[in-house]
């Protein structure tokens, strides 16, 4: 496994495996991996010839007053894991190698970023949108790999590869969750024990959604009522929002009949969990 830690490095390697033709796969993280990240690495390696895993904690998502210091990171540990996991690169650029001084350009995908927690963190997805498409552009991968747990991220980046025509196609894995049912999350890392008991309301919240519509209910707003009553039975978690959106333009929706995304967002301590689950169409 090999560690690149400048742009030069990497497309050194793209240029390489495209000279013997290999397909490369990109799992791109902020470090911090759990078993989410490694199911993607894993749906890499079996989809691609050569996987790509960077890691880089992105500034320009985090907001002014969000955990951009505190975020866990453990570069040591992260390698372990993808050399036992068989991934062949970790790009590991510095901030000074993504954004020179300088730097003046974003990639903004203009009406989705500002839905779901682009409204509770202005700015957060264009900052995703423009590394995202920096990484797309050193990496040139042919798949690029992103989890559902993430799922506002992955209809963006979707339209933006679309509008912009980047050569990739994006892959979604499942959510990959604990047994008592919490999405595996790097934030998860924050809670406390309370903390971590109090965080499964959110999985709760979209079971109570899941098992009414199994039931028959089509009433976007009696579900919704349900999955927040689940938060009011603890007041120690903070609900930012609760909606039922159209998968590819994040809008909220009246009728379920072509299917929905459940989005669902809230602080446990000082640590902002998201979660998700889809909502099929009529067969």
């Amino acid at each position: 496994m090999k560690i690149c830690h400048t742009i030069d490095e990497m497309r050194a390697v793209r240029v390489a495996a495209r000279g013997v033709g290999k397909t490369i796969g990109l799992v791109p993280t902020m470090g911090a991996l759990h078993e989410g990240h490694l199911s993607l690495v894993r749906m890499a390696k079996a989809q691609c010839d050569l996987v790509v895993v960077s890691i880089f904690v992105n500034p320009l998502q985090f907001g002014p007053n969000e955990d951009l210091a505190k975020y866990p990171r453990n570069f040591d540990r992260d390698c372990d894991l993808l050399e036992r996991e068989g991934v062949d690169f970790i790009l590991a650029p510095s901030v000074e190698e993504m954004y020179p001084a300088g730097a003046v350009t974003y990639v903004t995908v203009e009406s989705l970023s500002d839905k779901l927690c682009g409204r509770s963190r202005p700015g957060h997805f264009r900052g995703v949108t423009t590394v995202v498409s920096k990484l797309f552009n050193i990496v040139q991968p042919d798949r690029a790999f992103f989890g559902q747990k993430d799922a506002a991220q992955s209809t963006i980046i979707r339209r933006m590869v679309r509008d912009l025509n980047i050569p990739v196609q994006v892959v979604i894995g499942a959510i990959v969750r604990e047994p008592d049912g919490l999405a595996m999350s790097s934030r998860n890392a924050y809670l406390d024990v309370p903390q971590r008991k109090s965080a499964l309301v959110l999985h709760r919240s979209l079971q109570t959604v899941q098992a009414l519509f199994d039931q028959g209910e089509r009433r976007v707003q009696t579900l919704i009522e349900a999955g927040k009553q689940a938060f009011g039975r603890d007041p120690s978690v903070q609900l930012d929002y609760l909606e039922i959106v159209d998968p590819e333009t994040l809008d909220p929706v009246d009728d379920l009949s072509r299917g929905a995304l459940v989005a669902v967002a809230a602080f446990v301590g000082k640590a902002r969990l998201i979660d998700n689950l889809v909502l099929p169409g009529n067969t």
